[in-house]
């Protein structure tokens, strides 16, 4: 079997490199002479061999299309969609659900069997198959090998990444309650699935994303704290003016609005509007002054005055009765349409539990906490830690259709990355240091804002301190 040196020295030997991704859809598809069909293919003056010199790759959009493209269309998280939080009964349908469209995405790359018939046959010894399940639990050995437990519908099977096999490196990012695939044998006992590969649900290497075909900007935030004493205001205001001084379509804005009331204990001490009512009424004439032409989609964060457990419900009526027109409520996390490009904005509280659980995570690193998003296509992954989740008939967190740009917030420290044709943004706060960050060395990056070009997808950041 193949492994990640091997492929990489066939192409050092003739003096090319070579980009991971590529590394990846060679191992998956297990075909030595496809490493010789691609040098072959490369144009002559080719230093990095990137996924479009695969022969037979073409770029292609994930997700269907749509005869009409409207300026703005929330296309998910539209009010009422949420639903109620029904305890216990719907947890079944829930991770039923998580198993069967996660599992769906890694079926189509790689073929594989339910894992009880696997393990109540013989046949199936020492022979090389794929299972797919969710991950009950992990844990490293006392030798440093990687050992996952994985469930489908049928049975679990405990699973051995040994940290000398290719695997191991994506098995160390192996988190509780998401869905992968595994390629590998069983041992002569059936008790053990030694791997060899392991398969995510994320982005096809093909992937390519929409841009508009008429021109438009868009303008991405989050994080802005109203009413807490660390409020940037006069960035804020020279941030005001800029929007009215540019032609900009649309201003998005990842929740977390206002400070809020009782988040933490102590706030109130840290709080210039000790009134939520007062806070909401502040942000509502902060938009009043933005200029009307704009579409200012928002959504709420774990501040905000609604439920903490996601998906979360938009607005309630009685807080946003002093809010323009031109802004559009919609629930956390939400998908929308601008021109046609899609946006997936999430407030990002699940990034807590990624940087707990994923080895060399850190909030400097709210790029790689949106890719490891992506690769999971699920916004929050590790069920029943920090962030709370109402277990609803459908898992509303799964990352389904794909978006041209995922809009984070929470960690209040800029990120931006380009993960397989999916632009991911985290535009950092219009907060200052709180006392809690000091006490958590934690440097934020206020009063930024990135714009977006809905032709081109390029990123650009302002900052207004």
């Amino acid at each position: 079997m193949l492994d990640v040196q091997e492929v990489t020295n066939r192409f050092l030997d003739t003096k090319l490199q070579v980009h991971p991704d590529v590394v990846r859809y060679i191992l998956e598809q297990g075909d030595s002479d496809l490493i010789d069909r691609i040098i072959a293919s490369v144009p002559d003056d080719t230093i990095v061999v990137s996924i479009q010199h695969i022969p037979g790759i073409r770029p292609m959009r994930d997700g269907t299309r749509f005869v009409v493209e409207p300026e703005v269309e929330v296309v998910s998280g539209i009010a009422g969609t949420s639903g109620a939080v029904n305890g216990t009964s719907d947890y079944l349908h829930y991770f039923r659900d998580r198993f069967t469209r996660l599992g769906g995405m890694i079926r189509a790359r790689a073929g594989a069997m339910p894992i009880e018939a696997l393990t109540k046959s013989t046949r199936y010894r020492q022979e090389e198959c794929t299972v797919i399940g969710m991950v009950v639990d992990v844990s490293t050995t006392k030798n440093g090998h990687r050992i996952a437990e994985i469930e489908d519908t049928s049975s679990s099977i405990t699973v051995l990444f040994r940290k000398d096999r290719p695997a191991f490196a994506d098995a160390e990012k192996i988190v509780h309650d998401e869905v992968i695939g595994v390629k590998g044998k069983l041992s002569n006992d059936g008790k053990l699935f030694f791997a060899e590969i392991l398969y995510r649900p994320d982005i096809r290497i093909d992937n390519a994303p929409y841009k508009s075909e008429k021109p438009g900007k868009a303008v991405f935030i989050s994080d802005v704290h109203v009413g807490s004493d660390t409020f940037l205001e006069e960035s804020w205001n020279r941030f005001a003016d800029w929007l009215s001084d540019n032609d900009f379509g649309y201003l998005l804005i990842a929740g977390d609005l206002v400070d809020g009331i009782g988040i933490y204990p102590g706030q109130e001490q840290e709080l210039t509007i000790k009134n939520i009512y007062e806070q909401y009424d502040a942000f509502a004439s902060m938009m009043c002054d933005l200029p009307s032409r704009m579409k200012i989609i928002i959504s709420p964060g774990n501040h905000d005055v609604v439920r903490g457990a996601e998906p979360q419900p938009v607005l309630p009526e009685q807080f946003i009765r002093k809010f323009p027109d031109n802004c559009i409520l919609v629930e956390n996390p939400a998908l929308v349409r601008l021109q046609g490009v899609r946006v997936l904005m999430y407030h990002g509280r699940s990034i807590d539990d990624m940087i707990g659980l994923i080895p060399g995570a850190s909030y400097e690193k709210s790029g790689q906490m949106m890719e490891e998003m992506l690769v999971r296509r699920h916004l929050a992954p590790a069920y029943g830690r920090r962030t709370p989740i109402a277990a609803g008939k459908i898992d509303r967190l799964i990352i389904d259709p794909l978006p041209e740009i995922l809009h984070t917030g929470h960690v209040h420290i800029k990120g931006i990355t380009t993960y397989r044709g999916v632009l991911g943004i985290n535009a950092g706060t219009w907060q200052s240091q709180t006392k809690f960050q000091k006490q958590m060395n934690v440097n934020p990056t206020p009063a930024l804002a990135v714009t977006v070009d809905l032709q081109t997808l390029i990123p650009e950041t302002f900052s207004f301190a």
